[in-house]
């Protein structure tokens, strides 16, 4: 890639907002009042607000390696704290997508050396969908239910923090789970029944 490229598409991108509002820009420095945090996957196809057909200042992105949300990660904490608490979103979407090759290398026995222990999540994954994922029997769509499935997780590993419990009780966060297809371009709403998967431990997830 010829960087300079890079640069002489930002002036490009420049004059075109420019030519579509003369204070584009002024209103982009005013700040942000996003009413979604999308957390998806760092993968180079899946870009978040284009996909959305939303523009600069309608959504607050984070994105890792297979969408995932992990308690530890303090980077992730942070950003679903500050989206909660300050920026006051209303919806917090856990993203994953077909092809994913993040959760394709969490399904093989290999030694990935750094990223064993952030693959070892989504091996939880399995390991916790070990009966549903091992009784199907084409490899694809065993790959593609691990993926919907580890979006399943995280939007529970939401669920468990302090900040959206304290968010959906105070202005009624909602948590979603979706599925980009990049084969397709669409986007799936996974309809995930949050009620009925916490149902019998939801009290040990509560915090006050």
């Amino acid at each position: 890639m010829n960087l300079s490229k890079v640069f002489q598409n930002n002036e490009k991108w420049i004059k075109s907002k420019l030519n579509e509002d003369e204070k584009y820009f002024d209103k982009l420095g005013e700040g942000q009042n996003p009413e979604l945090l999308f957390i998806g996957c760092s993968d180079s196809r899946v870009t978040a607000e284009e996909l959305m057909g939303l523009g600069p200042g309608d959504v607050f992105v984070h994105r890792n390696i297979a969408n995932m949300v992990i308690g530890t990660d303090l980077n992730a904490m942070s950003v679903v704290e500050y989206a909660v608490e300050h920026l006051k979103v209303n919806h917090v979407v856990v993203c994953g997508h077909y092809g994913c090759g993040g959760v394709k290398a969490a399904m093989q026995s290999a030694d990935l050396g750094l990223l064993n222990p952030w693959l070892r999540n989504i091996r939880d994954v399995y390991r916790i969908h070990n009966d549903e994922l091992n009784a199907i029997k084409d490899e694809e769509k065993k790959y593609e239910r691990l993926i919907e499935l580890n979006v399943q997780e995280q939007c529970v590993n939401l669920i468990k923090t302090a900040a959206i419990q304290k968010a959906v009780r105070g202005n009624g966060l909602q948590v979603h789970g979706w599925v980009f297809d990049i084969h397709s371009g669409k986007l799936i709403d996974l309809k995930i029944d949050f009620e009925k998967i916490l149902d019998n431990i939801r009290e040990i997830y509560h915090l006050d």
